[in-house]
């Protein structure tokens, strides 16, 4: 009896210590990934108090890959068309038709940011469309599609086989039997309906098709938290689409909230050869490698229409947070006017902090949310920043007339940004996002237009009203703002 006494008590001492050795490893492995401090501390606690869940959903969800780097794009930065590219905007950098357009002289310290932290070129021929749905967006990409004649290229995080997806593979089938080449990348978890052998099928249509990043056993693997959420198509490297809306039903005939609002771009002109140049990054990686850099993928453009914009992406393969760097200090230079609509607000610290200056300053911040959302916690945490905007001065709306998915920050009328990247600290750092930032007074005109008829379709947040919500309400924001850094 004694001796098994003692056995059961060697064993949780040898449990206590193997308790103490997996923390200490993994306090090891959080500060050596030189993360925000608030997100380190946030999965300490989450491991300190569920060691073997906690780990798991560390790997899984937490590891940081700015730093480790999936892959690293500077492999393929030399590439002579990138090279090509780099020295036609040397060239327009010293036009002084190009130096003296308002909006860029507004806007040189951004411009300069995102060449630094990014090398988005700065393009000004270009020619933008702004799409405000769903049913407009696949109008204008069916009949671009219909059109090639060379090359297609998509890249969705979300690409469903039902009605609207079936519509749009069978005209790229038809597209590849009059010889166009077509190239589809998807990711493989906002994809995860997309069935292996429909993969193959499209295959078997002649469509090159790659997954990116496959995970076989999402529960188990990091792959999971660093997805592909990016938006674009190139057609014969003249017309580009970019923005919010990927290929499913929902974006055209809504949800159980009824209709789903969403902000798309077709962009024609040397921004297009940036969009091609991020696909043809994206598409070396998932495809083994295969390089695209013939000139016949990046056309000389015939557009003369100015419109200045720069292409941005960001992702685990680059150095810098650039996205959100350059909302950052676009929001820090406002003056008169910020206008945000997003479906998912989890900012971190920098630009929620800007906000709330800006509103104390006397500029005039306006946030559109949902007024319902497709993701329980991830509604709860956003909620929970409401109250301390309010405080700030910083108008809060919930848009009501169905799902507001769009993703637009308009500052200052010279400055506006339409893309995949949400306003929350997954899109800022884990995903791989674009967004068209533009320096464009008429389109940042037309981007408002829509912004404050959706305002009119908006309930606002009061501080009366807030004050007054359910106090239930207030415990499921506060316990879903614990959990906003890892989300």
């Amino acid at each position: 009896m004694f001796a098994s006494m003692i056995s059961m008590s060697d064993i949780r001492s040898v449990i206590m210590a193997l308790y103490f050795v997996i923390i200490a490893a993994a306090v090891i492995v959080i500060v050596h990934d030189l993360r925000d401090p608030v997100k380190a501390l946030s999965w300490i606690l989450v491991i300190t108090l569920l060691p073997v869940v906690g780990i798991v959903f560390y790997m899984v969800f937490g590891r940081n890959y700015r730093k480790e780097k999936i892959f690293n794009r500077k492999e393929i930065d030399d590439f002579e068309q990138i090279g090509r590219l780099c020295r036609v905007q040397l060239r327009e950098l010293v036009d002084p038709d190009i130096q003296h357009i308002e909006p860029i002289e507004a806007n040189k310290d951004i411009i300069t940011l995102l060449l630094n932290n990014n090398r988005a070129l700065l393009t000004v021929r270009n020619k933008v469309k702004i799409l405000n749905d769903g049913k407009a967006k696949f109008e204008e990409l069916f009949e671009a599609i219909e059109g090639a004649v060379s090359s297609v290229h998509l890249e969705y995080y979300i690409f469903e086989n039902d009605e609207t997806g079936r519509r749009l593979t069978d005209l790229l089938a038809r597209k590849v039997k009059e010889g166009v080449e077509v190239r589809l990348i998807y990711d493989d978890v906002g994809s995860w309906n997309m069935k292996r052998r429909h993969a193959r099928r499209l295959r078997a249509m002649g469509i090159r098709v790659c997954c990116f990043m496959p995970v076989v056993f999402p529960w188990l693997t990091s792959k999971l938290n660093n997805r592909n959420h990016r938006k674009i198509v190139v057609v014969d490297g003249k017309i580009g689409f970019t923005g919010g809306i990927n290929v499913a039903d929902r974006y055209v005939h809504g949800t159980k909230f009824g209709p789903w609002r969403d902000t798309h771009l077709r962009i024609e002109g040397d921004a297009v050869n940036m969009l091609q140049a991020i696909f043809m990054t994206d598409w070396y990686f998932v495809s083994g490698k295969e390089l695209l850099n013939d000139e016949k993928y990046f056309p000389k453009s015939r557009i003369r229409t100015r419109s200045p914009m720069q292409i941005a992406s960001s992702g685990p393969d680059s150095d810098w947070a650039s996205i959100m760097q350059a909302f950052f200090a676009a929001i820090n230079k406002a003056r008169k006017s910020i206008y945000i609509s997003t479906p998912y607000f989890l900012p971190n610290q920098a630009i929620l902090t800007a906000l709330k200056v800006a509103a104390l300053s006397g500029v005039d911040v306006r946030i559109i949310l949902p007024f319902r959302s497709d993701s329980k916690i991830v509604y709860w945490a956003s909620r929970s920043y409401i109250g301390e905007m309010l405080d700030a001065g910083i108008k809060v709306y919930f848009f009501c007339k169905g799902f507001n998915h769009s993703k637009i920050l308009i500052i200052d009328d010279n400055f506006c940004s339409v893309g995949s990247a949400n306003m929350d600290i997954r899109s800022f750092e884990d995903n791989f996002e674009v967004s068209a930032i533009m320096y464009d007074p008429k389109v940042a005109e037309e981007l408002t237009g829509y912004f404050l008829g959706d305002i009119g379709n908006s309930v606002a947040v009061t501080p009366e009203s807030w004050e007054n919500r359910p106090n239930l309400h207030a415990v499921y924001e506060s316990l879903a703002r614990l959990a906003s850094p890892l989300l």
